[in-house]
């Protein structure tokens, strides 16, 4: 099996080498190391950070992606049916996300429109008057 330099990996993976370090930290892939302590990566990790960067840049966290890969027998490389499988997993929290970002963003918009910016009436910042029970005045200053 052909091993990568640490220049060479990141290079073909389009990332930089402190990102190599980074992903090898949380446990998402690993490396050899040679007699002189460099690190070699097998020419499979380039899937591995493949599968990583997609699973980024829709939003799955890495500790989700490192639980997928410790799945994986002999924490080998995901084949495509694997990788299917592991999508169809993440699928219904992107699809949960996309429905509270869209609902906020109606309420924004509601809000915005409006124009009274009412803590007692906001959808956003006091949903159905919840902190009237508490009194009058401002209740979430001090909670940021």
């Amino acid at each position: 099996m052909r091993e990568l330099g640490v220049g060479e990996a990141a290079k073909r993976a389009g990332v930089a080498v402190s990102a190599l370090h980074f992903y090898e930290r949380k446990g998402l892939i690993r490396s050899l190391r040679t007699a002189g302590n460099q690190r070699r990566y097998a020419a499979d990790v380039l899937r591995r950070i493949a599968v990583i960067r997609v699973a980024q840049r829709v939003g799955i966290p890495l500790e989700a992606v490192r639980q997928a890969f410790a799945a994986l027998p002999d924490e080998r490389t995901p084949t495509r049916d694997e990788w299917a499988a592991m999508s169809d997993t993440w699928r219904a929290e992107l699809e949960r996300r996309i429905a509270q970002l869209t609902g906020l963003r109606d309420k924004l918009t509601e809000c915005i429109g409006c124009g009274c910016l009412s803590m007692a009436a906001c959808s956003l910042a006091n949903p159905g008057d919840l902190l009237a029970a508490e009194g009058a005045g401002p209740r979430r200053l001090g909670d940021r």
